[in-house]
């Protein structure tokens, strides 16, 4: 089955609002053996939307359509499906129930806009939206499937994960072939250099296929299997995954949507250890990233932002001599931080950041973009330099992952460098 993703909403096209949408979908369809042709972003325009479909049916056997069924008058979704289907629009009584369960539950007056979206085309399946007043719909149209889910971001996974993917999976029942996929995360090796160490691909991946995806954080290795037969397809993903930890595993952190905090909560976790953190050029970026994981608190002691050389000595106990002979962007202030945050914590590991983001405050011997982190235990305190690029949000990103990546092989016992 071949799917068309179309997203409709003029804040999508000037960029107002992110798709995320498209992300969402094109992963859930793609896991569940369906491949999609393309992917397009129109805006709120009723002819635009009827010529897409009619491009979209020549191309799709599944199109998916997200945004444009909510009250206000931008939303013109409905209308261009009872156009298209030349079909008319019909009370839903459940959805009519939903919307007024919904609305009691919040203490809020039912308008005739709300009671509107009761309406459905006749030509439709409703898909009940427990998250919202818009419902979706599933259409069975000369040989095709339109899936038509609200824009919002919760509503419309929901509606796929619960609706939408079970009844596609019921109706192409058992695939003719399987497709696995598996992502291996990266981070501290450029795409370059990651690729020379991989060697002959071809060897490598024995008709299989692989992409790499770089971002700011790191570099994602997406290896794809295909097979007429299930077991050999998981098989051969797991011997590509084996033979490429061979090659950099030092540099694979995670698995699929796994990030680099999730990781690392769950080894302090595993070892009962406790960080803190003491952060300077980052303005607790550090501290935010750690703490985005539930649980976190069982591991993460405190985190102090030192940004001023005053706040790191009396904070932190950093030698304020060493401060005007060595500079606050220093190797031996980052140690110094490190180990003053450890030691006021009290907590097992102390880490820390100082650097210059930019674009202003830089000299010949620290360009913008310089970066010790500091590491300190029971057993070792030390720092590294690091030297990113010119743009300060970019720099400040990276310093964070940079200190995570740090924090991960210090407690796996893997070298900083090769």
């Amino acid at each position: 089955m071949k799917a068309y993703l179309i997203s409709i909403g003029d804040e999508l096209l000037i960029g107002q609002t992110i798709n995320t949408n498209v992300a969402y979908i094109g992963k859930l369809v793609s896991e569940n053996n369906i491949s999609i042709v393309k992917s397009s972003v129109i805006g709120d325009n009723l002819n635009i939307i009827l010529e897409e479909l009619d491009y979209a049916i020549t191309k799709g056997d599944l199109i998916i359509i997200t945004g444009g069924l909510g009250p206000t008058r931008d939303d013109i979704t409905r209308n261009a499906i009872l156009k298209y289907f030349n079909t008319e629009l019909v009370v839903n009584p459940d959805v009519l129930e939903d919307i007024k369960s919904m609305l009691n539950r919040r203490g809020r007056e039912i308008k005739k806009t709300h009671e509107d979206q009761a309406m459905v085309p006749k030509i439709a399946e409703v898909i009940r939206n427990e998250n919202g007043t818009a419902p979706g719909y599933w259409i069975e149209w000369n040989n095709k499937i339109f899936v038509v889910t609200p824009g919002v971001p919760y509503e419309m996974k929901a509606m796929m994960d619960n609706f939408v993917i079970p009844k596609l999976v019921e109706k192409m029942g058992k695939p003719s072939e399987f497709i696995k996929k598996l992502t291996l995360q990266t981070t501290g090796i450029p795409e370059s250099l990651l690729s020379d160490r991989l060697g002959n691909l071809d060897e490598l991946l024995q008709g299989a296929e692989i992409a790499f995806l770089p971002s700011e954080y790191g570099v994602r290795l997406r290896i794809t299997v295909k097979s007429d037969d299930e077991e050999k397809a998981k098989n051969l993903l797991l011997e590509i995954e084996q033979k490429i930890r061979s090659k950099v595993g030092r540099y694979i952190f995670g698995r699929d949507d796994e990030t680099l905090e999730l990781v690392i909560g769950r080894l302090l976790k595993e070892r009962d250890l406790r960080i803190a953190t003491a952060e300077s050029c980052t303005g607790g970026g550090l501290s935010d990233r750690i703490t985005n994981i539930s649980g976190s608190s069982s591991y993460f002691e405190r985190g102090v932002v030192s940004y001023s050389n005053a706040a790191k000595v009396e904070l932190l106990k950093v030698d304020e001599d060493l401060i005007k002979e060595k500079g606050a962007v220093s190797q031996e202030v980052a140690m110094q931080m490190a180990e003053g945050i450890k030691s006021v914590s009290g907590a097992d590991i102390g880490i820390s950041l100082t650097g210059i983001m930019g674009p202003y405050g830089a000299s010949t011997n620290k360009p913008v973009g310089t970066v010790y982190i500091g590491y300190c235990d029971d057993k070792v305190c030390t720092a590294k330099k690091f030297q990113f690029g010119e743009d300060r949000i970019l720099n400040k990103r990276r310093s964070t992952q940079a200190a995570m990546e740090i924090l991960r092989r210090n407690i796996l016992g893997i070298p900083l460098d090769d």
